[in-house]
């Protein structure tokens, strides 16, 4: 075996055991971690014959405009970036690295793009009940994008609960889910999601296996993959006449945007999203205006061009 191939099996090593602490020891999501291991392959492949160890900071700043001028976006190079900067941090911890080259490197800015929402018609509409031939994923699928919308969750959160959840739902009006980095919060459920849930729990034993504890199943009774999820969505969608593309995250977004219009409260839509930093939740002030722009066209007498 060449030095080379003997660098490359190691670092194999040292990768796999990187993810493997994400996800078992930090409780990443599944999600993130398969993009953490595309991310640092980018990096294996432009390092090349380079050893880990012996990469400084030009080496990254090269590795990033090279990308760069590829036509990956600002945004996709600080995810790498971030990637990265974690992976060699880890490195170091270890006694492997003696500096990280990623250090001080910043992505080129790109333009912040905001999040797509459904508005409230759109909404209303996506969630009409759908006459199908199977009657029971008609049910589970209605509960799911209820409680998605009436809750703000993530995708990942939404498929991780389980039928214990029930008797708060159904008792108190209320859920507790595990967020990101294993940070617990309570989130309200509106009595159209209670309504939805109690349908779909009255017939959940039609299509779960006997010892499943997920309270969303497939097709085959084990718990709901996300991308089920995102494909049924996705289908209800058009088959309701949606004229965009709708996914989880969208209705997540239509959430925080339908509360801020109606509340005007910051904080408590940073609290119910399970956002660290208010700055995440800010980008939904922009979306508000964005609707009170359209308001403030289509009805001041002076707003409209002659």
């Amino acid at each position: 075996m060449t030095t080379v191939a003997v660098v490359n099996a190691s670092l194999s090593a040292q990768l796999l055991a990187y993810l493997a602490e994400l996800s078992d020891l930090r409780r990443v999501s599944p999600h993130t971690v398969s993009n953490y291991r595309r991310d640092l392959e980018k990096l294996l492949k432009a390092a090349g014959d380079i050893p880990l160890a012996g990469l400084q900071v030009h080496h990254i700043r090269r590795f990033v405009a090279n990308m760069h001028g590829q036509g990956l976006s600002g945004r996709s190079l600080a995810r790498l970036l971030s990637a990265w900067r974690g992976f060699f941090g880890w490195l170091g911890e270890r006694g492997l690295l003696k500096a990280n080259p990623c250090d001080g490197i910043k992505a080129p800015k790109s333009p912040r793009l905001l999040p797509k929402a459904l508005s409230v018609d759109e909404t209303a509409r996506l969630l009409l009940p759908l006459s199908e031939d199977d009657a029971i994923q008609a049910a589970r699928d209605l509960a799911m994008f209820e409680l998605f919308y009436s809750s703000g969750l993530r995708l990942a959160e939404l498929v991780a609960l389980d039928c214990e959840a029930l008797d708060s739902i159904a008792n108190e009006g209320e859920l507790r889910v595990l967020g990101k980095r294993s940070k617990a919060r309570l989130v309200p459920v509106g009595s159209k999601a209670r309504e939805a849930i109690a349908a779909w729990a009255a017939v959940r034993d039609g299509l779960a296996k006997a010892d499943e504890t997920a309270l969303f199943v497939g097709q085959r009774g084990a718990r709901i993959s996300p991308r089920m999820v995102e494909s049924r969505l996705a289908r209800r969608a058009v088959l309701l006449g949606l004229p965009t593309h709708v996914h989880p995250h969208m209705l997540r977004h239509s959430f925080a945007s339908h509360l801020l219009q109606s509340s005007g409260d910051l904080r408590a839509v940073q609290e119910m999203l399970g956002h660290a930093s208010i700055a995440s939740t800010q980008v939904y002030t922009h979306l508000d205006f964005q609707h009170l722009a359209k308001v403030y066209d289509s009805a001041h007498p002076r707003a409209k061009a002659k």
